[in-house]
């Protein structure tokens, strides 16, 4: 699943379009390199998104086949440390 579309589905970021700009604007990370919105990823991915000046990392356990409801969204992660 692409970068982008993860972040939306688990409802990291809200919307496709502003996870696209947040890697446009190197704001978000893939196992400590900057990602494009077409970035793969995988289970055991660790994401990193800049929010301001702060940043937050999660650890990718789940890559759902499509879309995933509100209330299952935060079990495709974990925060990282």
């Amino acid at each position: 699943m692409r970068l982008d579309k993860y972040l939306k589905v688990s409802r990291i970021i809200k919307r496709r379009t502003v996870a696209q700009e947040a890697c446009d604007l190197s704001r978000v990370t893939v196992n400590g390199k900057p990602a494009k919105p077409a970035k793969e990823i995988k289970p055991g991915d660790i994401i990193g998104v800049r929010f301001g000046d702060k940043e937050a990392r999660f650890k990718v356990l789940i890559v759902p086949e499509g879309n995933v409801g509100k209330a299952d969204a935060d079990s495709l992660y974990e925060a990282a440390e």
